[in-house]
């Protein structure tokens, strides 16, 4: 298997396979009740809900960059508000966006996985590392997301 190969086998994975680290984000996503994904289960700490917009904006921005080879912030925000947000529509919202990632990163340039996408290095705007590290980012990014969701939701 080649390199994008493998970053499209990761990303699947870590959406709805079989993940090494444990649940796929589609099956803790389906765990959480619609009633729960907006309660505070932490004061000060992120909801469900606000934690899916916020993977969805980042999903998004991943794909872009993609498309473009520019970074910027996402174009709703790293932390967009939940507003009157409905659990099902945010899910829906980010399963659209993942879909749309691997669409771009299936017809991105395997020879340009390990160009630099950005110019100096950013950490907070992740900006100044190669596609390869971009997409693995974002698999580890969801990972990391998903685990918060699922404490989150036994509340």
């Amino acid at each position: 298997m080649d390199e994008r190969g493998v970053i499209l086998d990761e990303l699947r994975r870590a959406w709805d396979g079989d993940p090494w680290h444990g649940d796929s984000v589609r099956a803790i996503l389906g765990r959480v009740a619609a009633e729960r994904a907006s309660a505070r289960a932490i004061p000060g700490a992120h909801t469900p809900l606000e934690i899916v917009l916020h993977m969805t904006s980042w999903t998004r921005e991943a794909t872009r960059r993609l498309r473009t080879g520019t970074c910027a912030d996402p174009a709703d925000g790293d932390w967009p508000p939940a507003g009157d947000a409905e659990w099902g529509a945010a899910v829906d919202a980010l399963s659209a966006a993942h879909a749309e990632l691997l669409r771009e990163v299936e017809a991105f340039p395997p020879g340009r996985l390990h160009d630099v996408v950005g110019d100096a290095r950013d950490r907070p705007l992740g900006s100044g590392v190669s596609y390869c590290v971009l997409l693995h980012g974002i698999a580890q990014h969801h990972a990391y997301h998903a685990g918060q969701i699922a404490l989150l939701a036994k509340g």
